[in-house]
């Protein structure tokens, strides 16, 4: 904003010169609004920064799918996937057959299935054997919008970002984006029927009567001493709410542990954002 330098034409001797004051119109509803935000994001940074002096480095990431705005914490910062990496084998799967202007076969469906309901580790080896591996998954994350992912040989170390996650999570459910309805359907279908032992993460955060998606990544690390990767993406829906949540974290000394400091960064979301 540019500020004047208070100089100006005096009036002519006898004029008239008006001392009423403008009405004042105060901030605008819009103006308003995005103050409240901005203050629930303050409030919300100090909470988690708070928390994560506590515990092992996390990350979180929220997007409001109706309105496109979105909040992270760290949202930069890498971390091996692990198994959540399998989304975006599953989202290249479906681009793929998109691509061939098909459906998935029986084989592909299957192991699809397997991948995401139950995180099958072999399931996943051979889709991303078949895709064309690391290259082939680097590509689709291009047309996916993820910039700061690499993909890895070994699938489960591949590295990528909460801000990068959030924004495969939107790109599984936005009409106008690669993804058609009939492959959008079926990824939501996958991962809102994951195995019931592994519904943890994100979940957390939903509100009874809510609906919920999920894939979760854990793995112990053998260049971190055997500690913990945990890690959870996922959507929650219901009555006026349609977010996207991403936490991504490591050097857990426990699984039980890691899952505790996931679930706690999706609800702090949950408790200042108020969506």
């Amino acid at each position: 904003m540019t500020r004047g330098d208070g100089g100006g034409v005096l009036p002519l001797a006898g004029s008239f010169i008006s001392t009423a004051a403008p009405t004042p119109t105060g901030p605008s509803p819009e103006e308003l609004a995005a103050q409240e935000r901005a203050k629930r994001a303050k409030n919300l940074d100090a909470a988690l920064t708070k928390y994560a002096a506590t515990v092992p480095e996390f990350s979180v990431a929220v997007l409001d799918n109706k309105t496109g705005q979105r909040y992270s914490y760290r949202g930069a910062e890498k971390y091996e996937t692990a198994s959540v990496v399998k989304v975006q084998v599953l989202a290249c799967l479906l681009l793929t057959a998109q691509d061939k202007d098909r459906d998935l076969t029986s084989t592909e469906l299957a192991l699809a299935k397997r991948m995401i309901t139950l995180s099958d580790n072999d399931a996943t080896t051979s889709l991303f054997a078949r895709l064309g591996r690391a290259k082939a998954i680097t590509k689709c994350n291009k047309r996916l919008g993820l910039t700061r992912t690499t993909v890895s040989g070994s699938w489960g170390l591949t590295k990528t970002t909460v801000d990068d996650q959030v924004r495969l999570l939107a790109e599984l459910v936005d009409p106008e984006g690669p993804l058609d309805d009939e492959s959008r359907d079926l990824a939501h279908r996958l991962m809102s029927s994951v195995d019931e032992a592994q519904d943890w993460g994100v979940p957390a955060a939903a509100k009874a009567g809510e609906d919920f998606t999920v894939k979760n990544g854990w793995l112990p690390r053998s260049t971190e001493n055997n500690r913990w990767i945990i890690n959870s993406v996922g959507r929650i829906t219901g009555d006026g709410t349609d977010v996207s949540i991403a936490v991504l974290s490591h050097g857990h000394a426990t699984m039980s542990g890691g899952i505790k400091v996931v679930e706690k960064a999706a609800k702090l979301t949950r408790q200042y954002l108020r969506y």
